[in-house]
């Protein structure tokens, strides 16, 4: 067991990037699209400056095949990063974060872009996770994907908002994620479709006998969440990295059963928005609004598939606290954030942010519920201008004294 100053403190990486991202320099830029596929030549009219830019200046190297006026099909934008920095969870960690954007055609087509973050901790976290979203031509086709592998000794705080922080046990376990989807053009950024998720935990061990886990899955050693997935959203973002004036709006709902080799009949639904306002006539400073919600029914989830700060997609949810910090049979979240440049050039932005989440055991917002606030700001490093991907570093405060450094690649939300 950790000791008393480690387990109330807030997990999250105190890192910084070496800011020398593996991009290739000799790249040919390739810019937004409007929405009559227009393509549009706006960065270099801004003269707009990136991570590669600077090293392309200190090493006096040149870069060679500039084309400001078109898309190029299949060009990877690469966006990669070493990070080697400590956390009080896990010790001394280290992270090669990698972007890859592209389009798959030149008119009407959003960017695709492939993240995978590999990371390996002291306390022997292993997480190698690949999330995907790929669009085909005149976007007809839209492929996700999340996999993962952890190896993850971590926290646990029990269950709901009452949760407190310093009463916290530790549990380790392995877990594959496989979730694919594939969504139809329905109408104009309108799309359906239809996927399959499984989330298997196995090797779990729990360091504590008196803990809300054990009530809860009876100590089991492994669980099995197999179900069908059908997804309905509305998605006018022409680039997932960073939106400029944009809607969001994701309805997904899980029908886990034991016919698909799942422990337990079991179902969710889940309801994402996103928007963003751009505040200023070329979009640099916006304003960014995210509501996530999640209920289960109709069963039993297992605990580790319960609904918890910090496991949405992209593991960004409540930053200020720790991940699972708060998990329940429902969850309520909202952030707001203000982006802005800080070098007109854009190379160095800043955002304010605030969120607000409670796990309350049923879905009324007054029954057993705890609002749990966080707030923080961060900066913004360019670290590839055609794809528009940032490096954010942020630092959020949460109640009971949570604190801690979150960092991503491409915008938190």
């Amino acid at each position: 067991m950790l000791n008393r100053k480690i387990r109330v403190t807030n997990y999250l990486v105190t890192a910084f990037t070496l800011l020398f991202p593996l991009t290739d320099i000799a790249q040919n830029p390739i810019t937004n699209a409007s929405d009559t596929g227009t393509v549009k030549s706006q960065l270099i009219d801004h003269g707009e400056k990136d991570v590669p830019d600077l090293i392309v200046k200190a090493f006096r190297l040149k870069r060679s095949g500039r084309d400001d006026s078109s898309k190029i099909p299949g060009k990877l934008l690469w966006s990669v990063f070493p990070v080697a920095g400590y956390a009080l969870q896990s010790g001394g960690v280290a992270i090669l974060a990698t972007n890859v954007s592209f389009y798959t055609s030149a008119e009407n087509t959003n960017l695709s872009v492939i993240t995978f973050n590999p990371e390996y901790s002291f306390m022997q976290q292993a997480i190698l996770p690949l999330i995907g979203s790929i669009w085909t031509a005149n976007n007809k086709i839209n492929f996700l994907s999340d996999w993962r592998f952890y190896k993850y000794p971590s926290y646990t705080y029990g269950l709901g908002s009452h949760s407190l922080l310093n009463q916290v046990d530790t549990i380790d376990y392995s877990y594959f994620k496989f979730d694919q989807e594939a969504l139809v053009k329905l109408a104009t950024n309108l799309y359906g479709g239809l996927g399959y998720n499984l989330d298997y935990h196995w090797n779990i061990e729990n360091y504590s006998d008196l803990t809300d886990f054990n009530y809860y899955d009876n100590n089991d050693k492994q669980t099995v969440s197999s179900g069908l997935v059908a997804h309905l959203k509305y998605d006018n973002r022409e680039n997932i990295n960073n939106p400029v004036s944009a809607f969001y709006g994701s309805i997904i709902y899980r029908w886990n059963s034991t016919l698909l080799g799942s422990d337990d009949d079991w179902q969710e639904v889940q309801i994402e928005m996103r928007k963003y306002i751009k505040l200023n006539e070329r979009g640099t400073t916006k304003l960014a609004l995210w509501s996530w919600d999640v209920f289960t029914f109709g069963g039993k989830p297992p605990y580790l598939d319960l609904p918890s700060t910090g496991w949405d997609t992209y593991n960004n949810t409540g930053r200020g606290y720790i991940q699972g910090r708060f998990r329940g049979n429902n969850m309520f979240y909202l952030e707001s954030e203000l982006r802005f440049n800080i070098l007109k050039n854009g190379l160095l932005g800043g955002v304010i942010f605030a969120n607000a989440e409670t796990t309350p055991r049923t879905v009324s917002l007054v029954s057993n519920s705890v609002i749990s606030p966080g707030e923080g700001a961060g900066i913004r490093i360019k670290l590839n201008k055609y794809s528009n991907t940032n490096l954010c570093i942020d630092y959020g405060f949460g109640t009971q004294g949570s604190r801690g450094f979150f960092f991503n690649i491409g915008e938190v939300f």
